[in-house]
């Protein structure tokens, strides 16, 4: 078992209940489940599972959690509202529920806001208070640990600051461990965030957290200002996943606390596994992950300009925050007609390619790669293709594992609305002329199977390939239906990932380039020469 921070400062994490809430998320338990194992992995202290009795699907995680839910760093918190007006805590069934969960923490909702009380709850001021307090109390009394997340706290503050403040006093005094501050409409901005915490903290002398939406797009900025203002719980949510625009992103606002406050908030050696864990996430709820995501995704580090790759060369901290390696990340060289000498030779150097030492050779590079994004292709985004490029100027000679004759491929509409296509290909591999044909879902499709048949006696190891992802770009400066196009295609052999580019005047001739490079560069990885 990792070693774990002190209780001094919490990090809750609260992706399987508010992050769940975003558009195009829909999780299974299993989901729920997984997602659980990878924030206990990465190190939170507290992970948000849910409402049960709210609903079958979070009833059912918690049960599932007490016997398949081995947590080493986190405790599982099971979220709920505060006794119903008029009623009691003892006979409150959502009450019963949270304590029937299991979880040892609860986390409850309240209303901080007056006229939310008045609107919403439908009951006085002080019955609101009562709830609070009854329902603290009688949860502390089921041996529960208890945190009231006060809902749209700082719109409530500023319309009623004395009424705000008792809320937090109520929450308090009945013993809840944190009183967290609900930015639930994501208005805020950080000066007005540090400026109101400091008060309520002054005035209640009640353990703060942060909880932030980020409807502003300051959500982490929120959070870290109330961290400055003597907050010492952030809820965040990974990726930022959340209703709306999202939550205060875990990534950043963890990286921000361990390098940038010097704070240790994750057990030692965890936060070198936070690219992998943001990941491996959206993987689970079925999202692209965010290339441009702060610490993680994978352009953080991710340099273009020839300016910066000469600096980078003498020393990467000149253009880096941070050491990528810190966050589980990498520095990448992106290679594009804004390269010059070091941007290439640094990008050769990340391939393997010792350019430093041939002034001539880099120079040629950078020429080549120029001529060629002037044409349209792009190389940022096809490090497979750049490959093959480099290779071709060391070596003196392009990568052939075949050569084209010709393609056709025919796309067939039939009046009972059902479509065929069909390719063929004319090429020579190992002194053969192949001619092979292919079946489809689409002209490029049957191009593909067309290709597969016509090499894969010789190369078996094109079996193993899979194209992954498909992208068709019209190029800008064009008109129309006779504009160019470029493919991008995406491949694995099961390990790893590339990516290939074509450019020509039809998406079809464009797509069969990016599938030639797509499979050379396969055979090459797999060790083949021509």
């Amino acid at each position: 078992m990792n070693a774990s921070p002190s209780d001094d400062f919490h990090v809750f994490d609260t992706t399987l209940r508010d992050g769940a809430q975003r558009e195009g998320i829909n999780l299974t338990v299993a989901d729920k489940l997984a997602i659980a194992r990878y924030l206990d992995e990465f190190g939170v202290g507290f992970i948000e599972g849910g409402w049960p009795g709210a609903n079958p699907r979070d009833t059912e995680f918690f049960a599932r959690a007490a016997n398949e839910l081995k947590l080493e760093n986190a405790q599982l918190v099971a979220f709920g509202a505060t006794r119903r007006a008029g009623g009691t805590a003892e006979d409150d069934p959502q009450l019963r529920a949270l304590v029937a969960s299991g979880a040892p923490v609860v986390t409850l909702v309240a209303k901080a806001h007056d006229r939310h009380v008045d609107l919403a709850l439908r009951t006085t001021l002080e019955e609101n208070l009562a709830m609070v307090r009854d329902s603290v109390a009688y949860l502390r009394a089921q041996g529960k640990r208890v945190f009231i997340d006060c809902e749209h706290f700082f719109d409530g503050y500023k319309a009623n600051r004395e009424y705000a403040l008792s809320v937090v006093r109520a929450a308090h005094e009945a013993g809840a461990d944190v009183v967290v501050l609900c930015d639930t409409n994501g208005g805020m901005l950080p000066g007005g965030v540090r400026e109101i915490v400091a008060d309520v903290l002054a005035e209640t002398g009640a353990r703060l957290g942060m909880h932030a939406q980020d409807d502003t797009g300051c959500a982490v900025a929120n959070t870290l200002a109330a961290v400055d203002a003597g907050a010492t719980h952030v809820q965040c949510t990974a990726n930022g996943y959340g209703e709306r625009v999202g939550n205060a992103n875990l990534f950043p606002v963890v990286g921000a606390l361990e390098l940038k406050y010097d704070r240790r908030v994750l057990p030692q050696d965890r936060l070198s596994e936070m690219t992998r864990i943001s990941h491996a996430i959206a993987e689970v709820v079925n999202l692209t992950p965010s290339t441009h995501q702060p610490y993680v995704g994978v352009s953080a580090f991710a340099h273009k300009a020839g300016l910066h790759a000469s600096a980078i060369k003498v020393d990467p901290d000149l253009y880096q925050h941070t050491d990528p390696a810190l966050v589980g990340n990498t520095m990448r060289m992106l290679v594009s007609d804004m390269a010059g000498r070091a941007s290439v030779e640094l990008k050769g150097k990340e391939l393997g390619y010792d350019l430093s030492t041939d002034r001539d050779l880099a120079g040629r590079v950078v020429d080549r790669v120029k001529e060629k994004e002037l044409a349209g292709y792009t190389f940022e985004a096809a490090d497979a293709s750049f490959e093959l490029l480099l290779r071709a100027e060391v070596q003196g000679v392009q990568d052939r594992f075949f050569t084209l004759e010709s393609w056709r491929a025919i796309a067939e509409q039939r009046a009972d609305g059902s479509t065929a296509n069909e390719a063929t290909v004319k090429l020579w591999a190992k002194g053969e002329r192949i001619v092979a044909t292919g079946e489809g879902n689409g002209p490029v499709d049957a191009l593909d199977a067309a290709l597969r048949a016509a090499v894969g006696r010789f190369y078996p190891q094109l079996a193993k390939l899979e194209l992954t992802d498909y992208k068709v770009r019209i190029l800008e400066g064009q008109h129309g239906t006779g504009s160019k196009t470029r493919v991008l295609i995406e491949t694995t052999d099961g390990e790893s990932t590339w990516s290939t580019v074509g450019v020509a005047e039809n998406v079809i001739g464009a797509s069969w380039q990016a599938l030639d490079d797509a499979y050379t560069f396969g055979l090459v990885r797999a060790g083949l020469t021509p």
